[in-house]
């Protein structure tokens, strides 16, 4: 399966706990004031890649905890990451996925585009848009403060933000 993406970052430990592979997507709908990644926002940028190279890359390194998808906004392409989740949860990682969306937007149109499948195969997802005004330095993995760290499972289970610390 094809996905389009800005790029890859190899032994992240800046996109979730441990050593991370993190993948950035290309495309997002949100265009925060001061994103971090504007460069990731047009959905005609970056390049095609084949899934199956970037599980090879996850694959070819050992020390890797997990997997981290961010953006641009993944659950635009959620079909494909969610088949590329489903082969990384076989090699025992776990994943991150970052949204502009939040938990509650996402659970509740879970049956379209592939979302519920997406949140079905994260262990941990950072939602909610990038707030500049909410900036905030200290909190772990986040840019600003209205953003959550969710348990992804215990969420899908209960059909709410379940919140937990990183």
């Amino acid at each position: 399966m094809e996905l389009r993406i800005a790029g890859t970052v190899n032994d992240s430990i800046v996109d979730g706990p441990g050593i991370r592979f993190t993948i950035f997507t290309q495309g997002c709908p949100h265009n925060c004031k001061g994103c971090h990644n504007p460069q990731t926002h047009d959905f005609n940028g970056g390049e095609v890649v084949d899934t199956a190279e970037l599980l090879e890359k996850a694959k070819g390194n050992p020390l890797l905890d997990g997997v981290t998808f961010s953006g641009g906004e993944p659950f635009c392409q959620a079909e494909a990451l969610a088949e590329l989740g489903e082969q990384l949860k076989t090699l025992g990682l776990n994943i991150i996925t970052y949204t502009g969306y939040t938990f509650e937007h996402l659970y509740e149109h879970r049956a379209e585009n592939g979302w519920g499948r997406l949140l079905g195969v994260t262990d941990y997802l950072i939602d909610g848009p990038f707030i500049l005004e909410q900036k905030d330095w200290e909190i772990k993995f986040r840019g600003s403060s209205n953003q959550r760290y969710i348990d992804c499972k215990a969420s899908m289970e209960q059909g709410r933000a379940v919140e937990c610390e990183p």
